[in-house]
């Protein structure tokens, strides 16, 4: 499971939000033309990225977030600080879809951050100044924050069946 959320600094924010957006641009996404890129933090400081990979039976595709779970769970991580998600759209309101809230619910706590990130994030011009404030007007335009528990709020999860997840 995850460790308690904390504030994430500018740097390792900045950091995120660029894996993802790395990982994006590395989709595979033929049918939908729909790019998506995911980071996620484990606790020890590794970033893990995933992608969107496309099928063309379609049900056979994965999804960028359940892409970096998996990849993070394949390496022996099962304990996470935060979630970025991107894709081609300017403004940052690609959140997960269903099937992918279920399986982040999974391996993340409630109070786990999740960031939705614009694709016209400043990547050439350092870290933004706005990114130490990601509540104010200027950072709205690139970046939205919420956490687990606002993004499938009620949910179920391994605490429903008397387990606390993976370890």
């Amino acid at each position: 499971m995850s460790k308690e959320a904390y504030p994430l600094g500018a740097t390792a924010l900045d950091e995120l939000i660029r894996a993802s957006l790395k990982y994006k641009d590395r989709a595979y996404a033929p049918y939908s033309k729909f790019r998506v890129g995911a980071a996620l933090l484990s606790a020890d400081g590794q970033i893990f990225g995933g992608c969107n990979v496309e099928n063309a039976s379609y049900g056979a595709g994965i999804c960028a977030e359940r892409t970096a779970i998996v990849k993070a769970i394949s390496e022996g991580q099962n304990e996470y600080l935060a979630v970025v998600v991107s894709s081609d759209v300017p403004a940052p309101t690609t959140s997960p879809c269903g099937i992918c809230r279920q399986f982040l619910r999974e391996f993340l706590s409630p109070n786990i951050p999740i960031y939705f990130v614009s694709s016209e994030y400043p990547l050439n011009s350092g870290i933004p100044n706005w990114l130490n404030n990601i509540q104010s007007q200027e950072a709205s335009k690139f970046i939205k924050r919420m956490t687990m528990e606002e993004l499938l709020p009620n949910s179920f999860g391994p605490d429903n069946l008397g387990i606390s997840g993976p370890k």
